[in-house]
């Protein structure tokens, strides 16, 4: 009975893929032989011989043949008397080599070991695990939902293996139920409890860094590199690539014909507006690039500070600023540079008024989400319609309407 809970043991142990034979074959006769010394002291004179595909081994015991008055060492000696029953023709200072029996060690010695190998294989088993995952941080894997927690979701590799993805690595509008597929960058591995902890990220800048590689055969090949990426995960995020061929338009190359290479990238990141920026040493010019849509009419660079102030008609200010200030968030963010705008000198002939005038007639939350678009000013809205002041700000149209009514009131 005993023998074959062991068989069982093996032929679990044989299907592990992390685990190669040698190192198998290493951990079970090192069980084997810490029984052995246990049991007799030493193990030194035992033969082990373990077949992991048949799941079965044998056990031999090799002593010297010695008169029955000279016996020392009953481990590593025999009695010729004894000797002679297993064959008669058997002298002394020969070698005698016997079978010992499995089921002769008793049912506790052999629990035991049953859970001394499962402990040391298993613990192989997560050490390799961390080993192969920790080569891999960086790289893009494939796994499917396994479980859908609120904190979390438990995914697992072509192997089995578990990966974790929590909330904060999620992109805010992923959506995945148990079964799906699901690609992520492997950002961290770590051992706890002396299990493996690998964490997978979907928000990382490393993620979309390998989506582009996937989808661009010029960067994988290092024809074009990216210099820095910057992101606010479903959302926007920034790329700024550089050609090191001149025949080669870097951002075309990554956007593709009618943006055939970005859209599979885009889908992947839940519709993330995507831009790529050429990269350019000039700064001036990259901070230029960086806050595109925007038309800017001059900038004033800071370098003691790190500032950067941007000049620009009115009409350019909202589009500079971005939906929630995302645009120049992130323009700042990719640059290096605080971005500081303004808008253009003698840009405007008629009266303004700053919205934190109309305080007793518009809620200040209000006037927050108008200046969070860069719209200041009781014209700088107006010169909105209301159409794109809903859809740049997250307020409702009725709200859009009362505020634009109020504000022409003002001028009538």
């Amino acid at each position: 009975m005993e023998n074959i809970n062991l068989i069982d043991t093996f032929s679990e142990f044989k299907e592990l893929k992390n685990i190669d034979r040698p190192t198998m074959m290493s951990v079970l006769e090192d069980v084997f032989r810490g029984m052995l010394a246990k049991r007799y002291g030493s193990a030194d004179n035992f033969d082990i011989i373990v077949n992991i595909d048949k799941g079965d081994f044998e056990i031999w015991r090799n002593r010297t043949v010695v008169n029955d008055d000279e016996i020392t060492d009953p481990i590593t000696q025999i009695p010729l008397s004894e000797a002679k029953k297993i064959d008669d023709d058997y002298e002394v200072g020969e070698e005698v080599s016997d079978e010992v029996k499995f089921l002769d060690f008793g049912r506790r010695a052999i629990l035991s070991l049953r859970q001394n190998l499962t402990a040391r294989i298993l613990d192989l088993e997560k050490n390799n695990i961390y080993m192969k995952y920790k080569d891999r941080i960086g790289e893009i894997v494939t796994g499917e939902v396994y479980q859908v927690w609120k904190r979390e979701i438990l995914v697992l590799d072509d192997d089995g293996n578990e990966l974790i993805i929590p909330k904060s690595e999620q992109i805010p509008s992923d959506h995945f139920r148990k079964g799906d597929s699901i690609r992520a960058v492997v950002i961290k591995v770590e051992m706890r409890n002396n299990t493996p902890f690998i964490i997978l990220s979907r928000t990382s800048p490393v993620f979309l860094e390998r989506l582009f590689e996937l989808e661009v055969p010029e960067i994988f090949d290092g024809l074009i590199t990216i210099k820095k990426i910057v992101r606010v995960p479903g959302e926007r995020a920034k790329v700024a690539v550089e050609s090191y061929d001149e025949r080669i338009d870097p951002v075309g190359a990554c956007v593709g014909m009618k943006g055939s290479r970005i859209h599979g990238i885009v889908r992947e990141l839940r519709n993330e507006n995507i831009d790529v920026i050429n990269y350019t040493a000039n700064n001036q010019l990259f901070i230029q690039r960086a806050l595109s849509p925007a038309k800017i009419t001059s900038i004033k660079l800071i370098e003691d500070t790190k500032r950067a102030e941007i000049y620009l008609k009115p009409s350019e200010v909202s589009l500079a600023i971005g939906k929630g200030g995302l645009n120049i968030k992130l323009a700042s963010q990719l640059t290096g540079y605080e971005i500081d705008v303004y808008r253009e000198p003698g840009g405007e002939d008629e009266e303004d008024v700053k919205l934190e005038e109309f305080s007793d007639e518009i809620e200040e939350w209000i006037i927050d989400e108008l200046k969070a678009i860069g719209c200041d000013t009781a014209r700088s809205v107006l010169n909105l319609s209301i159409s794109d002041l809903v859809k740049r700000t997250d307020l409702e149209e009725e709200t859009v309407k009362e505020v634009v009514n109020i504000l022409k009131a003002e001028f009538e």
